[in-house]
């Protein structure tokens, strides 16, 4: 099955495959079929341009199996593997209790492959290119946003440092970033001499997750992206489990105190608990993810956290005003033009220490 419904508010890089790259996800997706025995395959999407491309693609060149487009609401969970189950088999997108797990028990009872589109296409790219296998390995599609310039999504080669990625993203100076979507928490600025390697991110206690990767502008105050964050994760609840509700919403109106000059004295133990506490207690990983912003921020940012205490903050006062949740919200590049049956971008290898990342069209287009 090939999940191309990324939830995460700033990733474009699975609809931009769907719509740019159908051909090469569908390759992949018939590939994973042949390996795992599966008698049919589903693409489940929720944006209606790539729907529309997966489908051109299925007309112009049919894959030797079955293949269904299941369409979807967009929504924060509805990625989420148990929720991507539940809809194929005529539910609704919202997670469901683990174990098990789709690999266990799936769509319609049986063990079900959940992959992601990029992974599809990567293994499609592979066995084209065999003897690209190793730089097709190491590098992965990123989304960069955050500071003054646009938004872009980009071709990585593994070992680069964050750094390199902000200054050439024209964010020198970035006083850290939000990292993985939402998953991986807020880093500061000596976190950006990581390198862009999943094993060393998890090791410094975030993570690269979808790829998306939020740079913090010199100037913007770190505090308002957690909100922003925590008000995106408390709108996009599933509303299934208690805990969720009441724990993101927690965290969601603790940090609109700290933006906000609002918060108690006792604002900052609260989110330490539940940066403790609410981690693994909900169905899905929105529950997780806003515990990470509390806690990231807390680990990242005391000093802010303490100055926001103590006397209300101008940046935030400013940034207040607009709909937060939005503004970590990144559009799909434009695919004018683009032929249906073009590959993704492929690494060359570089004896660089630091290679340069590899441009995809800037992120000019429909949300």
């Amino acid at each position: 099955m090939a999940n191309g419904e990324e939830g995460e508010p700033g990733s474009a890089k699975d609809r931009w495959l769907l719509r740019a790259r159908p051909h090469l996800v569908l390759d992949g997706l018939a590939r994973a079929a042949a390996v795992t025995g599966a008698a049919r395959g589903v693409v489940y999407l929720s944006d209606p341009a790539a729907g529309e491309s997966v489908r051109r693609a299925l007309a112009e060149h049919p894959p030797p199996l079955p293949v269904e487009v299941v369409e979807t609401d967009h929504t924060y969970v509805a990625g989420e593997e148990t929720a991507v189950v539940r809809r194929i088999d005529g539910g609704p997108a919202l997670p469901t209790a683990k174990p098990p797990r789709p690999f266990e028990r799936g769509v319609g009872g049986a063990p079900t492959l959940v992959s992601n589109v990029e992974t599809l296409a990567r293994i499609a790219l592979t066995a084209a290119r065999p003897d690209l296998r190793d730089d097709i390995a190491r590098s992965t599609l990123v989304t960069l946003s955050g500071g003054p310039v646009a938004p872009v999504l980009t071709e990585v080669p593994y070992g680069m440092a964050l750094r390199a990625l902000a200054d050439r993203h024209g964010n020198p100076g970035a006083a850290g970033a939000l990292m993985g979507g939402l998953f991986g928490g807020l880093v500061d600025a000596d976190a950006l001499d990581l390198p862009l390697e999943p094993e060393a991110l998890t090791a410094a206690g975030t993570a690269l997750g979808c790829g998306a990767i939020h740079f913090l502008a010199p100037g913007r105050c770190p505090v308002t992206t957690a909100a922003d964050a925590a008000a995106h994760l408390t709108a996009e609840s599933a509303r299934q489990c208690g805990v969720c509700v009441s724990g993101t919403a927690a965290v969601g109106k603790a940090l609109y105190g700290l933006t906000a000059g609002t918060a108690g004295p006792d604002t900052a133990d609260d989110l330490d608990r539940w940066a403790r506490g609410l981690r693994g207690r909900g169905a899905c990983g929105l529950l997780d993810a806003a515990a990470g912003i509390a806690g990231s921020l807390l680990r990242s940012f005391p000093h802010l956290v303490r100055s926001h205490l103590a006397a209300p903050c101008p940046v935030c006062a400013d940034a207040a005003p607009a709909d937060g949740r939005h503004r970590l919200t990144v559009a799909v590049p434009e695919v004018a033009g683009a032929p249906a049956r073009a590959r993704l971008h492929r690494p060359s290898p570089s004896p660089s220490p630091s290679p340069a990342p590899r441009p995809l069209p800037a992120l000019k287009g429909t949300p």
